[in-house]
């Protein structure tokens, strides 16, 4: 909140002794306006404590309160200490400079997709029959159109082919932020055999006192550090790196186009005609400022231009 609004660690002697007043915005109904509703009670009374309306609308509130709020949203978020003491040392393991890739094809996000797939391992195919627990996959048309929505995960090898489409060299350095229990990623790794994950550059004893949402963080942490991020599946992890790395002035974010690649493999397509068709629906999404992070990121905004 630096340059928005004063901050301090500890209250003023004349207002630690006082009881602060409370202000609750929680049941506010229709229009609500802070300047209005609660700015009175903070002149009157110099100390209040805010019960936020965190359910209002913000799309009314002005561009320098929309940007203050996002600062503190995004300026705010920290892994906790050791995570990050963690992630820097894991950070320093990776060569340089390299690809930050978030590549999703565990049993339960296939389960949890409900699409299916043929030309998998036996035991990948168990794992995820084991993983849908009830769920009925779609097949036949209703797959085929679901998949064409661009519902289904890429597989590694799908993963591996979009890349090289898009001209990414496979001596690049790639690190796959991934969970442990990543299905067929040996078809990406014979593609792109500089690869590398926390378990290649982490040692065991320090990653087994680590449970699986913190492990997730280091995968965050290093994508919000590296020179360029792509997103395979745009779920919670992507949305905040992208922001993230927008936010830090890293707008090098590639989300893949599932939707693309489904739609030309429908039809058909394969080989060079279908690395043409990805290159350019990619290059499209691009232009168009879909498909990447924004490099002028709302939150940069200069609050002291928007009076």
């Amino acid at each position: 909140m630096k340059g928005f609004v004063p901050v301090v660690k500890e209250l003023p002697q004349e207002l630690a002794s006082k009881k602060p007043v409370r202000v609750d915005c929680r049941k506010q109904k229709g229009h609500f306006d802070y300047i209005e509703s609660v700015l009175p009670s903070l002149v009157k009374h110099q100390y209040i404590i805010i019960t936020p309306a965190a359910s209002q609308k913000i799309d009314r509130h002005p561009f320098y309160a929309k940007a203050a709020r996002c600062h503190a949203c995004f300026r705010a978020l920290r892994l906790v200490r050791h995570l990050e003491l963690k992630g820097a040392e894991l950070l320093q393991r990776i060569p340089q400079p390299f690809l930050s890739l978030h590549l999703r094809f565990e049993p339960d996000m296939i389960a949890y997709s409900r699409c299916e797939y043929t030309g998998l391992a036996r035991s990948s195919l168990d794992a995820i029959n084991a993983a849908r627990n009830g769920r009925i996959s779609f097949s036949g048309e209703a797959g085929l159109a679901w998949r064409k929505r661009g519902k289904c995960p890429l597989t590694p090898r799908e993963t591996a082919f979009i890349l090289q489409a898009l001209g990414i060299p496979t001596n690049t350095t790639i690190y796959l932020a991934a969970g442990d229990s990543l299905l067929e990623w040996k078809d990406f790794t014979s593609v792109y055999r500089n690869s590398y994950t926390k378990s290649s550059l982490l040692d065991k004893a320090s990653l087994m006192g680590l449970p699986g949402n913190s492990r997730a963080a280091l995968d965050y942490y290093i994508s919000i550090n590296s020179e360029a991020y792509i997103g395979t599946y745009f779920g919670n992890m992507d949305k905040m790196v992208a922001a993230m790395r927008a936010l830090s002035g890293r707008p090098n974010t590639i989300f893949l186009n599932r939707r693309a690649f489904a739609e030309a493999v429908s039809q058909g397509l394969n080989g060079v005609r279908l690395a043409d068709y990805l290159w350019e629906a990619h290059r499209d999404a691009l232009v168009d400022g879909r498909g990447s992070a924004l490099p002028d990121c709302f939150c940069m905004s200069n609050i002291t231009d928007s009076h």
